[in-house]
């Protein structure tokens, strides 16, 4: 049988058009898949990505002016890893998890959330979870009551007494004591917090990272109950005030902002 030529004109435009139409159907769907690649890459790099630099407070509602600090890194130790470094601004943390049978740096911590102390760190149920010290009960402020946390008072340094000790102690929430670190112990903030701590008899100032519980009342010292938060001896050597032991000054909370 003899096809007409108008015919077979026709099958060959059907057969290329429904070729380059093929192509032009997919390519919403090629976006799509590619554009859900690029967003939960993007979503995935702000959960664990961080930049350098210091900068103002965008403003908004409830915001008020002041300083924000933008970090390189995590900054909270995560299951999976057992050392840490980061940045905010011109300060470098290291943060190294301590094997459980460390000794606390605080020993008089008796628990935390209901908890033997080593067993709340060990399910990471630390954060802003009561404790108790000595008997007496201590309820940490909420993350969200924290950001806008600042103090006037006096803070004195700890843990000199580890360098003499063999071995090495965690902080309460189970991260290596490093009296040379840039750390510190307060007993109503979320572990860990950033704050910046000023010394206000010579103006110097420092960005520390709260890991630790204290500082508690002394019953040898009874001035100890105006302390209101505890640093490293490396902070405090930054601060001015390693020989003097205490020192009246402002702290607060510094907002960290994800790139």
């Amino acid at each position: 049988m003899t096809i007409p030529t108008s015919t077979v004109g026709d099958v060959r435009e059907h057969i290329r058009v429904k070729r380059f139409a093929l192509p032009l159907l997919l390519l919403p769907i090629l976006l799509t898949l590619a554009s859900c690649s690029v967003i939960e890459g993007a979503f995935s790099a702000v959960k664990t990505t961080f930049s350098v630099i210091k900068t103002s407070y965008r403003i908004a509602k409830k915001t008020v002016k002041g300083t924000i600090w933008v970090v390189r890194g995590t900054y909270e130790l995560t299951k999976e890893t057992t050392k840490l470094v980061y940045h905010i601004g011109k300060f470098t943390f290291e943060v190294v998890r301590a094997p459980l049978e460390y000794p606390l740096i605080r020993d008089d911590i008796q628990t935390i959330d209901g908890l033997p102390v080593k067993e709340a760190i060990r399910l990471g149920r630390v954060k802003a979870a009561p404790y108790t010290v000595k008997g007496q009960h201590y309820v940490p402020m909420s993350l969200a009551s924290a950001q806008t946390y600042e103090e006037t008072g006096v803070a004195s340094w700890y843990g000199e007494e580890t360098r003499r000790l063999p071995g090495g102690h965690m902080t309460a929430n189970g991260e290596l004591f490093n009296p040379s670190a840039l750390t510190a112990a307060h007993k109503y903030l979320p572990l860990p917090i950033h704050v910046q701590v000023t010394n206000l008899e010579n103006g110097k100032s420092i960005i520390v990272r709260v890991n630790d519980r204290g500082p508690f009342p002394s019953q040898h010292n009874p001035d100890s109950v105006m302390r209101i938060i505890d640093v490293s001896r490396g902070v405090a050597e930054q601060l001015g005030f390693v020989e003097q032991g205490v020192a009246r000054v402002h702290v607060e909370t510094i907002r960290l902002d994800e790139a």
